[in-house]
């Protein structure tokens, strides 16, 4: 009896910590330079808080994402920060709106926002419960 008391309480905690696993803080360092932005695609989980550090060492440059209405520039020096929730799943391109130089309008990378999934530990953990309470009253 013990044992299963202390299963069904494993098991209720690791539920319980699966529900929580909430969003995270995603953080990135953008580089662009002539004429390509590294990483070129950025991959993160839908509702994350997507933190990006923007640098350039040449020209100045720009990092738009017209879906979640971003546009921010950059020049030598220190770099742009700047954060958001990925609130959107889906595959979002990214470019570089300045035209300081022609190169400039080939610069393109992607957001990439994979789906939140749904873990149903409710019900698998109850069919659980239910198997062990049985086993013990027809043991």
């Amino acid at each position: 009896m013990i044992r299963a008391s202390v299963l069904i309480f494993a098991l209720a905690a690791s539920a319980l910590s699966i529900q929580d696993q909430g969003p995270t803080a995603k953080p990135f360092t953008v580089r662009a330079h002539r004429y390509a932005f590294e990483p070129a695609r950025i991959e993160v989980n839908q509702d994350d808080l997507v933190k990006i550090e923007l640098r350039t060492d040449d020209i100045a440059h720009s990092l738009t994402i017209d879906d979640y209405r971003i546009a921010k520039r950059v020049g030598p020096g220190p770099p742009v920060t700047f954060e958001f929730r990925a609130d959107r799943a889906g595959t979002f391109p990214y470019y570089c709106n300045l035209q300081v130089e022609d190169g400039c309008r080939q610069m393109r990378g992607v957001l990439v926002v994979k789906p939140r999934t749904h873990i149903d530990v409710g019900a698998g953990l109850s069919r659980t419960m239910i198997r062990l309470k049985a086993y013990h009253m027809f043991r």
